[in-house]
């Protein structure tokens, strides 16, 4: 296991190297390798324990009963997902997580992970701390999304989105980490509505986009609303 990459990850923030060698041993740590399409963790199942993306991504999507499809969340390498889900195992999971891509994904036992173990290791008081972190931000992630989904237009859902991501990349030129379809499920929009909307904002003068590549032109101020 490659420490030098851990020590760089939000869970681990804080951690010297030699830690992380000591710490993986005590968290039941299993690496595991998917192929792209796998399915990680299925809705329905109990789980107890947390998956940090070493290599490649994964998506956290939700299906109803109907076959339809929505994506809540791209991890990526170094993020971890289902902390949450493994706090409280004894209730299922409502969503999948499904390899985006060919992945290595390291599972850590989450038990061994918030009761500290007999030698009271100061480096685990770190790691529960950072899990805390981790967990605040995700429930901002997730208000964000309700934010781009409340507008009723598909203008106004993608403006918000749109907006979030040039001030978030600090440019108004940027790459989305969505396609098409992956954006029209995230916005929980139609995607030929949605394709044929951007159109309508390019000839509007409003941005230009080509696939994940969008530059912000200008903003009309009543199209969020």
């Amino acid at each position: 296991m490659d420490s030098i990459f851990l020590l760089k990850t939000a869970l681990f923030n804080g951690c010297a190297a030699d830690e992380i060698t000591n710490m993986l041993g005590c968290l039941n740590a299993e690496h595991r390798s998917f192929l792209r399409g796998s399915i990680i963790y299925q809705a329905g199942d109990c789980v107890t324990s947390l998956g940090l993306v070493l290599k490649g991504s994964v998506y956290i999507e939700s299906d109803d009963v109907w076959g339809n499809k929505s994506i809540i969340d791209k991890v990526i390498s170094g993020q971890v997902f289902a902390e949450t889900y493994a706090c409280v195992s004894d209730i299922p999971l409502m969503i999948n997580v499904v390899a985006a891509e060919n992945c290595e994904i390291l599972f850590l036992d989450i038990n061994k992970v918030l009761n500290v173990c007999s030698n009271v290791c100061g480096h685990h008081s770190k790691l529960i701390r950072n899990l805390l972190s981790i967990s605040a931000q995700k429930n901002l992630l997730l208000s964000r999304r309700m934010f781009h989904t409340s507008p009723k237009s598909i203008r106004g859902r993608l403006l918000s989105y749109l907006s979030f991501q040039s001030i978030r990349q600090g440019s108004r030129e940027f790459v989305i980490p969505f396609n098409r379809q992956q954006l029209a499920d995230y916005l929980n929009v139609d995607r030929s509505a949605m394709s044929n909307e951007l159109s309508k904002m390019q000839r509007d003068g409003l941005l230009k986009c080509d696939r994940s590549h969008f530059i912000l032109i200008g903003i009309e101020p009543d199209d969020h609303i």
